[in-house]
């Protein structure tokens, strides 16, 4: 019978997202769409790919 050993993550994907995803809607509630639209623009990632 084999057993299986667990590891250990370093860096969880899914953890580091639902955090950043509920800070922004913390930040965003009660926004109305132009001050949400100008926040998004402020925030935006810049892309390095050219």
């Amino acid at each position: 019978m084999k057993t299986k050993t667990k590891i250990e993550k370093n860096f969880d994907t899914v953890k580091v997202f639902r955090a950043i995803k509920e800070n922004i809607a913390k930040e965003t509630e009660n926004m109305s769409y132009f001050q949400f639209k100008e926040y998004l623009n402020k925030n935006k990632l810049k892309s390095e790919l050219k």
